[in-house]
């Protein structure tokens, strides 16, 4: 395929079986391949919305720096929209994010500003929030912001739509909610009947990409009524989900992969039949720091638990 900008390359990922995950041969299980986007995750989408939105109502001009809280993917995938529209950009991250996310921020041009890494991002929202009084900032803040969904609901979901009519399912992971509003909002426009899942980590258990809505912080662009089930997943779960993966379907995906995979098959083990869509929100390539695969899992258990997981 041809693209005139690197930003027309943002979507249109792959959707590809999962032969081998399935517990069921009449369930079939198909991954959305979202690490295929320019910068290896499904926030190209949304970040690209996002800038182009606020240039459109005119709250980002080029004298602005654009800011945002992020555990990573936004942040990258700003730092390439940014960089490519000649923006400056500030995001502000929780300190035990993994190295490859922070060098990806820097190789792009972003200013880093740290958050304790304890608080997760509810802490880098927090001094994001104290950052954007200043003036000089614009903040497109995905947890809040319409763009988020309009870009799943536009481009994810209509992109599942066409290539999978007959989808039964979707499941993804509960992040800023984004991708479950947008998508479930398609979905149910072409099949009230398909069931949308949410892949929601165990309070306390911090999985990269995913929150516990029990954490004090509901993203306002979450519409839950659009959730037909909700399952949570310990660390634990999706580690060894997101290593099986790549074992057996070649698959190297990012860890809140593991946690959707683990529910999309608890929830095909039910079913008689069905076309179950997993979202894989990113590549594992910015993990490796976090020995994620190492060839012993407990060295890998003890790895993740020393970095991020929201």
């Amino acid at each position: 395929m041809r693209y005139p900008d690197v930003l027309d390359a943002i979507g249109d990922t792959p959707l590809v079986g999962l032969p081998s995950m399935s517990p069921r041969p009449e369930v079939r299980l198909w991954a959305k391949l979202e690490g295929q986007n320019p910068t290896g995750s499904t926030k190209d989408r949304i970040a690209k919305a996002m800038v182009e939105a606020a240039e459109a109502s005119g709250e980002l001009t080029p004298d602005k720096t654009i800011l945002e809280p992020t555990s990573g993917n936004t942040g990258i995938a700003l730092a390439m929209v940014a960089r490519r529209k000649g923006y400056r950009l500030t995001v502000v991250i929780p300190d035990n994010a993994s190295e490859e996310r922070i060098s990806l921020l820097e190789l792009f041009g972003a200013e880093v500003v740290s958050s304790p890494g304890d608080k997760g991002t509810n802490g880098s929202i927090d001094v994001a929030r104290r950052l954007a009084k200043d003036q000089r900032y614009f903040m497109p803040f995905q947890y809040g912001n319409p763009a988020n969904p309009l870009a799943h609901e536009e481009g994810t979901g209509e992109e599942i739509v066409r290539d999978l009519p007959e989808v039964t399912h979707f499941v993804a992971g509960l992040g800023t909610g984004g991708t479950l509003t947008g998508v479930g909002r398609r979905l149910h426009r072409h099949d009230p009947g398909i069931k949308v899942i949410a892949a929601e980590p165990e309070l306390g258990d911090l999985v990269y990409g995913l929150r516990s809505l029990d954490d004090g912080f509901v993203p306002p662009i979450f519409d839950e009524t659009l959730l037909d089930r909700k399952f949570l997943v310990s660390s634990s779960d999706s580690l060894r989900a997101t290593r099986e993966l790549t074992e057996r379907e070649g698959i190297f995906a990012g860890i809140s992969s593991g946690a959707v995979l683990h529910v999309a098959r608890r929830v095909a083990a039910d079913l008689e039949r069905g076309e179950v869509v997993c979202l894989l929100a990113d590549g594992g390539w910015k993990y490796l720091s976090t020995q994620a695969w190492a060839p012993e899992i407990e060295r890998a258990e003890k790895g993740v638990s020393e970095s991020l997981w929201w």
